[in-house]
């Protein structure tokens, strides 16, 4: 991710589909770390973003 966000790529990080093996790790990523380089996004609401594109779309 720091290497794509240093190369300015819009990111999406989907904080429900990656895990650490310490909650609290886990945590402080997508609340503090990530945030800063990308935005942080649950399945679902990327899922909306996407299905919303695609009406727009048509």
């Amino acid at each position: 991710m720091r290497e794509a966000a240093d190369k300015d790529y819009g990111l999406i990080v989907l904080s429900d589909a990656c895990l650490d093996a310490d909650p609290e790790v886990h945590w402080v990523l997508m609340e503090k770390v990530f945030p800063r380089q990308a935005d942080v996004l649950t399945v679902d609401e990327w899922m909306a973003i996407l299905t919303a594109a695609r009406l727009k779309i048509g």
